[in-house]
C-alpha cells in the first residue's frame, strides 16, 4: 500500500502516463478541448465551460445544457537505450484507456448560472518489461477524478466571474522488483507492492471580460490540492540473510503530494462572424513538488528497506509554461471545424527523472468537428497527437538509475461527444 500510495503521489506529481501535458496533468477533457489542443479558456461556447472557464457560462444561451464525452487514449511503448550496457535497455508496455467526462450548465437565475463537471484531470500508467527499469517501476498506476460544482455571476454584458469547489479523488498502485545493490558479491534485492487512495478538496476561480464585441479575455485559476494518500505497503528484501532479522514490512503507509495550481490566461477574437482564433498561456506550479517522502507508523527495521522505500527522494520539479493556439470555424451550415497546436514543457530535471515518468517536452497537434443535429442536440469528434521529444539523461551521479536515451514516447487521443439542450 505504501508503494501504491507512493506511486499514486509520485504519479500524480511525477508522471502522466495517461496524461498529455507536463507532469501528470491532462488538460484535454472534452471534444472542444481535445480538438483545440487545450487552447480553450477565452472562447468556450459549450457545456464544458463549466470546467474550462465557468465565468463564460454567463454568455451561453439561457437554457440547460448537458454534454457527455468519452476519450480513448493510446500511449505508445517508450524505448530506453542504455549508454552503459545493452542489457539495461528496455521498453514499456503500450497503454490504452477510456476516459468519460460529464458537463452540466443550468439556465440563468437572476444573473447566476450553475455548473457541474466530472473529469479526470490527471493520471499515470506505466509498466516496464525489462529488468533494469522494473527495479524502480514495474508498475505505476494512478487514477485521478475531479468533481467540480461551479457558479458564475454576470455583472453586466461585459464582465462575469465564477468560483467552484474541487473535489479530488485519487487511487493508485505501485510495484517494483529488482536488484538495488551488491555487497561482497551478494546481490541485494528489494520489492514493493503498494495501494492507496484519498479524497481532498480545493477551489477554482474564473473571470471573463468582453471589452468589445467579438473579443474575449479569460483568466482561470485552479488551486493546489495537497493529496494526503493513505494505504497499505508490502515490502521485502533478501538482505541481510541473518535468522530473525526483519526482511519484510506489511502495514500502513502514507505520503503527501501536491496537485499543483494552474493559472491560465487567454484572448480570443472572432473574425467575420465565423473564424475565432484563441491564443492562450498556462503556468503549472510544479515547484510545489520538492520531494517524495513516504511515512510509516513504525521504523522499517531494515537498512535496505529504509534506503529503498523510506528515505525522502528529491524531486525538485520546476514550474512549467505552455502556449496554446486554436482556431474555430463556423461554416454556418450546422458544421463547425476546429484545430489546435500547443508547446508544453516538462517539469522534471535530468537529475531526478525516473522510469515511473520519463517525461519530456512536447508538441501537440489536434483537429475536430461538431455537427448540430437540430436546435437541441449536437455531436462532435476530435483527435489529438502528443509528440514527446527524445531525451538524453545521465543522473547516475545523483543516485538515479538512468544513463541513456528515452525516445518514441507519444500519445493519441480520440474523443466523441453528445450535447443536449433543454
Amino acid at each position: 500500500m505504501k508503494k501504491t500510495c507512493g506511486i499514486a503521489g509520485l504519479i500524480l506529481l511525477a508522471a502522466t502516463g495517461s496524461a498529455l501535458a507536463s507532469g501528470y496533468r491532462i488538460p484535454e477533457q472534452s471534444v472542444n478541448s481535445v480538438a483545440r489542443a487545450g487552447g480553450y479558456v477565452a472562447y468556450t461556447p459549450g457545456a464544458d465551460a463549466a470546467y474550462y472557464n465557468p465565468a463564460n457560462m454567463s454568455w451561453m444561451e439561457n437554457r440547460a445544457v448537458v454534454e457527455s464525452d468519452a476519450t480513448w487514449i493510446h500511449l505508445t511503448s517508450i524505448d530506453y537505450i542504455d549508454a552503459r550496457d545493452a542489457a539495461n535497455s528496455g521498453h514499456s508496455e503500450p497503454e490504452n484507456f477510456l476516459m468519460p467526462t460529464l458537463f452540466v450548465v443550468s439556465p440563468e437565475y437572476n444573473n447566476f448560472r450553475f455548473g457541474f463537471s466530472v473529469t479526470a484531470p490527471g493520471g499515470l500508467s506505466k509498466e516496464w518489461l525489462n529488468t533494469h527499469p522494473r527495479t524502480t517501476a514495474e508498475e505505476f498506476t494512478v487514477k485521478i477524478f475531479e468533481f467540480n460544482p461551479t457558479v458564475s455571476y454576470r455583472f453586466c454584458d461585459r464582465f462575469s466571474v465564477a468560483a467552484g469547489i474541487r473535489g479530488v479523488y485519487v487511487d493508485g498502485r505501485v510495484k517494483s522488483n529488482g536488484q538495488v545493490g551488491e555487497i561482497g558479491g551478494y546481490p541485494v534485492m528489494a520489492s514493493r507492492d503498494m495501494g492507496g487512495n484519498t479524497w481532498e478538496a480545493g477551489y477554482n476561480l474564473a473571470m471573463s471580460i468582453r471589452p468589445v464585441d467579438k473579443l474575449n479575455i479569460g483568466v482561470t485559476y485552479r488551486s493546489k490540492v495537497e493529496l494526503g494518500v493513505k494505504g497499505q505497503a508490502n515490502l521485502s528484501t533478501n538482505f541481510p540473510p541473518i535468522p530473525g532479522y526483519p526482511l519484510t514490512y506489511n502495514g500502513d503507509t502514507g505520503v503527501e503530494i501536491p496537485l499543483p495550481a494552474v493559472l491560465a490566461v487567454a484572448v480570443s477574437y472572432t473574425f467575420f462572424d465565423q473564424l475565432t482564433v484563441e491564443l492562450g498561456y498556462d503556468r503549472t506550479y510544479w515547484s510545489a513538488y520538492d520531494r517524495l517522502d513516504f511515512t510509516y507508523p513504525t521504523a522499517l527495521g531494515n537498512t535496505v528497506l529504509t534506503q529503498a522505500f523510506d528515505d525522502p527522494k528529491r524531486k525538485s520539479w520546476s514550474d512549467t509554461d505552455a502556449w496554446r493556439l486554436s482556431v474555430t470555424y463556423d461554416m454556418k451550415n450546422d458544421w463547425t471545424l476546429m484545430a489546435g497546436f500547443a508547446i508544453d514543457k516538462n517539469p522534471a530535471p535530468d537529475s531526478t527523472l525516473g522510469f515511473e515518468l520519463p517525461d519530456s517536452d512536447a508538441r501537440l497537434y489536434s483537429v475536430g468537428v461538431r455537427y448540430k443535429i437540430n436546435q437541441d442536440m449536437e455531436i462532435g469528434a476530435a483527435y489529438l497527437y502528443d509528440d514527446k521529444e527524445s531525451r538524453r539523461v545521465n543522473n547516475t551521479p545523483y543516485g538515479g538509475a538512468i544513463d541513456g536515451e528515452i525516445k518514441n514516447a507519444a500519445a493519441h487521443l480520440l474523443t466523441v461527444g453528445f450535447c443536449c439542450k433543454f
